[in-house]
């Protein structure tokens, strides 16, 4: 999802309470805040030895234990108030895809992508997923996806990768 997506579905659904799901049937609690926006320029290389760079913003959502009794939720149109105003101070870029980085004693910090959108009266839920890391350089490093292993192991002499 692009942060233009996420603004723009913030606008659809002002009035409902933003849910987040990090994981099935697991919600992030009431008492969530924004504790920070990043707008990330990634400059990479891959094991190929490709070059590649991309715009991401991530927002931070953090639990606050001195509010575990708190039942309703921050409304899309705060969250959205708030990054209009991180706009203001740092423009975000609209075409940057948007994860949100999140962590609880249970749950390992990560940065999350929205991998599901579901509405109702009252909430708009965002299902969040991680994403696995892998080749980016598939066809050099020979990676057997039906095998799920390389033919050839990465970062060795003979496959070319690294």
């Amino acid at each position: 999802m692009k942060t233009s997506d996420f603004l723009n579905l913030l606008k659809e659904h002002s009035s409902k309470e933003l849910v987040f799901e990090y994981a099935p049937g697991q919600r992030i609690g009431a008492n969530y805040h924004i504790t920070e926006v990043k707008n990330i320029q990634v400059e990479a290389v891959d094991c190929g030895g490709r070059v590649d760079s991309w715009q991401e913003t991530v927002v931070q959502l953090w639990e606050n234990p001195a509010e575990m009794d708190k039942q309703k939720y921050l409304t899309a149109f705060k969250a959205k108030a708030i990054l209009d105003r991180v706009h203001t101070l740092k423009p975000m870029d609209s075409e940057a895809v948007i994860r949100f980085e999140y962590g609880n004693p249970s749950f390992h910090t990560a940065q999350l992508y929205v991998k599901e959108i579901s509405a109702d009266n009252r909430s708009l839920i965002l299902g969040l997923q991680s994403s696995p890391t892998l080749c980016k350089a598939e066809e050099v490093c020979l990676v057997d996806h039906a095998a799920e292993t390389a033919t050839s192991s990465c970062c060795d002499t003979i496959s070319g990768c690294c």
